[in-house]
């Protein structure tokens, strides 16, 4: 009887370990399909940025940058860094972390995502741009870095 105790705990084991395999799959690929979706949201938003429509890329960010800074000083803001780098030469996203949580800002969905950036008078940089999933299922920029 011992046996056949141990024989099913064991064959439970291994069944709740391929639910939770299972369920680890389906999170990494949930959080890889919105990997993808920030990517292109941020590409998007960069093109903007990209151009010079810094009033439209601050129309189309998260709340969250929007609260932070005012239209007319992210402009500003943003004009006074991006103009002396010149045109996009090229651009490779070179990571993207989906996160929960980070420091500063309120829990919810992001991703980090850093492109390998060349600029027309500074060859090597790289770019953050941290694209957030707002309430109405549409990924935001809700920060913008260079280095």
């Amino acid at each position: 009887m011992k046996r056949v105790i141990s024989y099913f705990v064991i064959v439970g084991l291994v069944l709740i370990g391929a639910v939770f395999s299972d369920t680890d799959n389906v999170l990494a690929e949930d959080s890889s399909k919105k990997e993808i979706d920030a990517v292109y949201a941020a590409q998007s938003w960069l093109s903007l940025v990209d151009s010079g429509k810094y009033s439209q890329s601050w129309e189309e960010s998260s709340d969250l940058l929007k609260n932070a800074i005012n239209k007319q000083a992210w402009g500003q803001t943003v004009d006074a860094v991006r103009k002396p780098l010149g045109r996009v030469i090229s651009r490779k996203a070179d990571s993207k972390t989906y996160m929960k949580s980070l420091p500063g800002v309120p829990d919810g969905e992001y991703v980090v995502i850093e492109f390998h950036t060349s600029f027309e008078n500074k060859k090597s940089s790289v770019e953050t741009v941290t694209p957030k999933l707002e309430k109405d299922g549409i990924w935001r920029v809700s920060g913008y870095f260079i280095k």
